[in-house]
């Protein structure tokens, strides 16, 4: 399939919005039961991966987070250590609470022991999280296994490219947990996906039926070499990877983990998330 050409989709994602603006004069005028066709409909949900704004402390992370028009957020140990006692998890999740997000969950998180599991189960429940973005080694998923089943708490593993050596591609990890509790599924991040070569469109219609959680960026090659770029900058096909999650339903979140300009990432990922939005509109 052809990528889209960006001045083309610019112009697209403007009719789009103009369409969607139009849409709202004319439900006005004709009724409620429209109103609820409507509101039934099923959106994607945006979010934040706070690894994005790792050189930053946890309020400037939420009023960042908040300023780019983004309602969840997951974060990285920076800004709720992983050691952190039980009473200051809960004090930072309802600070994130108060400031008006979702803490949803928490990730990157490496488990390459027993202990680093039982930690990162013990952590998320603290902190009322829904998820665990994590990579566990591969001889410690049957006991991730029973603490998913104890917790109720699912664990998205997350693939990390051309040079990981336990889940590099998405079909990497699915291969691993097909016949686990269901709640053991896969956060697949698109950039590192292409790196790999494979089309991240195809891998989220694939393995949808475990698709838990995604990491949205763009790179700037479908090569190991390839590095973080502005969504819309690089080589994936992200209007054709949004259609997909919309095709299969997708009902977890797409949050941006933006790994260029550690020290000044709010330019960049503001420029990815209206690039984002304004697919969503056009489509």
């Amino acid at each position: 399939m052809k990528k889209t050409n960006r001045r083309d989709f610019i112009k697209l994602a403007g009719m789009g919005a103009a369409a969607a603006s139009l849409s709202s004069l004319t439900l006005a005028s004709q009724g409620c039961s429209q109103g609820k066709a409507i509101k039934s409909q099923k959106y994607l949900s945006l979010g934040m991966a706070s690894y994005t704004f790792r050189k930053f402390p946890l309020e400037e992370t939420l009023t960042m987070t908040k300023r780019l028009g983004l309602q969840r957020i997951a974060f990285k140990s920076f800004h709720l250590p992983l050691e952190s006692a039980e009473s200051e998890i809960k004090a930072v999740a309802r600070k994130v609470k108060e400031a008006g997000l979702d803490l949803y969950g928490c990730g990157v998180v490496y488990m390459e022991n027993e202990e680093e599991v039982h930690r990162a189960f013990n952590y998320a429940q603290a902190a009322g999280m829904k998820v665990i973005i994590g990579v566990p080694e591969h001889n410690l998923l049957d006991l991730v296994n029973e603490k998913v089943m104890e917790f109720d708490i699912q664990v998205a593993i997350h693939n990390h490219g051309p040079t990981d050596e336990r889940y590099p591609t998405p079909e990497s990890a699915y291969e691993r947990i097909r016949n686990l509790d269901p709640r053991i599924g896969l956060c697949i991040d698109i950039g590192h996906t292409q790196r790999c070569g494979v089309d991240p469109s195809e891998s989220t219609e694939k393995f949808a039926d475990r698709l838990l959680d995604v990491h949205i960026k763009d790179v700037s090659a479908a090569a190991e070499e390839g590095s973080t770029v502005e969504i819309g900058r690089g080589v994936i096909d992200i209007p054709k990877f949004l259609r997909t999650l919309l095709k299969i339903g997708y009902e977890g979140t797409a949050s941006f983990e933006f790994e260029k300009d550690a020290d000044d990432p709010l330019p960049g990922v503001a420029e990815s998330v209206g690039y984002v939005k304004g697919a969503l509109s056009a489509l």
